[in-house]
């Protein structure tokens, strides 16, 4: 959940800085000691403070403890009862709760939200015929935004109704398409599937959880709130550079607030391992765990795309492997629960720390460990590559925001790039990134030449026309004109903020030192300088927003609203500058100094028009 209000932060980041991180691939670990070992040296390398871990085959958990420290400051040792928050993974049991229902006839997965509950509050202009259904909750195809940073600022230590909750700001749950058209994760639609599972039932969602899941799995301390025993046994979560974290009272309980120990994770992915079963008894059948693994709702999937997010469990590969996963993420902690159903084994792997990287790593080994000895699975054949094939070669950029408010980044820089190459469809991101490759099984159909699982489609987008659909990534094409036009644009941008920075270092010593007249020759160099200067606020200001974003950029603050005037002004100075320029353009003066000036305010004024097109001039981001 947390790593959704990043986005706007760090790609206005990279329009004026680049880094590149290379790191060397571990050995794979061949025997449990070795991959014990692994971990411990990434734990200790990467300074984290603990991990816990599981790791379950078919004769159950062979491996449970804790790594490291639950508490730096207290030094108190992690063990295999450490409780940690496992974020988004907490979506399953939605899921695993709708499905339930379903087996006992007492909902569907068709069944409209409209008619169950009525009284939440969203918009669907497609509603008549496209209606939004359960299966868009859990699938996460309403086309709504994710939820808003209130939302996520919330912090209320009181125990809130899942109602309240979801009436507390519901503007976010607006359909952007139409629903079951494209996906894009949203952290509203499982609570509110979670809202119809209290409303059939007549029970608190969390108690319906705790009496059909969590006693039946044998977790003992599994909760959704801040409990006695996490008090006693909860890990301290550390963030931006192990600094530690108060507890987050999540207003979305369902999407994210699970607290567990490694103990209850292996519990968790032993149920999955075994189709449903725990100790014999099935608490949902294997068909309700198959149709979990299964995306049905999106175009991509109706073509025959088999990679993407199921329902609140989605495919995860790794080199010619497809596990089934689902991650997540709060303030300071990180979960991944994985499980490879033909190998029947899998793990879950926890940390107090927003390190992403380590447990990245830490997947990799564990993912290297349990598929040592499985032979690669078969391919399935490939057709003979056509011109109707062909014709998806060219520029994409992606239509399914997360949040809308970030679309005007990832049309720019989120470009992709299709093109054949000896009989294989070539993909990569055209500012950097792996290139894979996919080869046709069907008209439309791509299979990924590692996994052999079918991972890209070739549909017709509802509003869009022709789209791709990458996993969960939709993409629209777009000329090489525009891309490249775009993508020109922001370079000559960021060097008109270097140089205007740069040139005022010069002209200003000459100001102060009475080389430079008063009126039009220095207006029309300030326009461009301060247009530059609320830039380079902006980022800053969204720079120190992000290091505490619930309290500083959830609410009015000095930071919050210093980004609402900065972006403001921006646009103001950007529009004087060009005004200027075009009032003064008789006025003798160096024209050097005329034309530059000139250059970087109408530059200025273009990106400010893009900015208030898709709402960024202005940006309230508590509202």
């Amino acid at each position: 959940m947390y790593r959704a209000i990043t986005t706007i932060a760090t790609v206005l980041g990279m329009l004026l800085t680049l880094s590149v991180r290379a790191d060397e691939e571990p050995a794979k670990p061949a025997t449990l000691e070795e991959l014990q070992s692994a971990i411990a040296r990434v734990v200790a390398e990467n300074d984290v403070p603990a991990v816990g871990i599981a790791l379950v085959d078919d004769s159950g958990p062979f491996w449970v403890r804790a790594i490291g420290k639950a508490d730096i400051e207290d030094d108190v040792d992690a063990d295999e009862d450490s409780m940690f928050r496992i974020g988004s993974t907490s979506k399953m049991f939605v899921s695993l709760s709708v499905l339930k229902l379903v087996e006992e006839g007492r909902l569907s997965l068709d069944d409209k939200l409209a008619d169950l509950a009525p009284d939440i509050a969203f918009e669907n202009q497609w509603e008549a015929n496209d209606p939004v259904r359960v299966v868009h909750l859990l699938e996460h195809t309403t086309g709504w935004d994710d939820i808003h940073l209130p939302e996520y600022a919330h912090n209320d230590p009181a125990p809130a109704t899942l109602k309240e909750g979801l009436d507390y700001h519901p503007h976010s749950r607006v359909s952007r398409w139409k629903p079951g058209s494209r996906m894009s994760y949203c952290n509203a639609g499982p609570p509110v599937a979670a809202y119809i599972v209290e409303r059939v039932t007549g029970q608190e969602y969390e108690s319906y959880v705790q009496e059909n899941f969590f006693a039946p799995m044998g977790m003992e301390t599994m909760t959704y709130r801040l409990s006695e025993d996490f008090r006693e046994r909860g890990v301290t979560l550390y963030a931006n550079g192990n600094q530690p974290q108060d507890y987050w009272h999540i207003i979305m309980r369902p999407s994210g607030s699970i607290n567990a120990s490694a103990k209850d994770m292996a519990r968790l992915v032993a149920f999955f391992i075994n189709r449903g079963a725990v100790e014999g008894r099935q608490l949902v059948s294997a068909a309700s765990v198959d149709r979990m693994e299964t995306t049905v709702s999106t175009s991509g999937a109706q073509a025959g795309q088999e990679i993407g997010y199921g329902l609140s469990n989605y495919a995860s590969p790794h080199e010619h492997w497809i596990y089934r996963a689902h991650d997540g993420g709060v303030n300071g902690g990180i979960t991944e629960m994985a499980y490879l159903p033909e190998a029947r084994a899998g793990h879950a792997i926890m940390i107090n720390s927003d390190d992403g990287e380590s447990l990245r790593e830490i997947s990799r080994l564990v993912r290297d460990f349990e598929t040592r000895s499985l032979e690669q699975p078969s391919m399935p054949d490939p057709v003979e590559v056509t011109a109707d094939h062909r014709a998806i070669e060219g520029l994409y950029y992606p239509i399914n925001a997360r949040q809308q408010v970030g679309y005007f980044l990832g049309r720019v820089l989120g470009l992709q790039k299709f093109w054949f190459e000896e009989g294989t469809l070539r993909h990569k991101p055209l500012l950097g990134g792996d290139e894979n490759g996919y080869y046709p099984v069907a008209a439309a159909v791509y299979a990924s030449e590692e996994t052999g699982a079918t991972s890209l489609s070739l549909v017709v987008d509802p509003l869009g026309g022709p789209v791709v659909h990458l996993g969960t990534l939709v993409l629209a094409p777009t000329s090489a004109l525009l891309a490249y036009g775009q993508l020109g644009i922001a370079a000559l941008w960021a060097m008109s903020i270097l140089s205007s920075v740069v040139y005022f270092l010069v002209w200003g010593v000459r100001k102060l030192r009475g080389k430079v007249a008063a009126g039009a020759t220095m207006s029309i160099r300030v326009w461009p300088l301060l247009a530059s200067v609320s830039v380079l606020v902006l980022v800053g200001l969204f720079a120190a927003g992000m290091s505490d974003p619930f309290v500083r950029l959830g609410a009015p603050t000095a930071i919050s609203v210093g980004i609402l005037l900065s972006s403001a002004l921006f646009a103001l100075f950007a529009a004087l500058g060009v005004a200027t320029s075009v009032w003064e353009r008789a006025t003798p003066m160096n024209r050097v100094n005329y034309w530059h000036s000139t250059l970087a305010s109408s530059v200025h004024l273009l990106v400010a028009v893009y900015l208030v097109w898709f709402g960024i001039v202005g940006l309230m981001t508590w509202a």
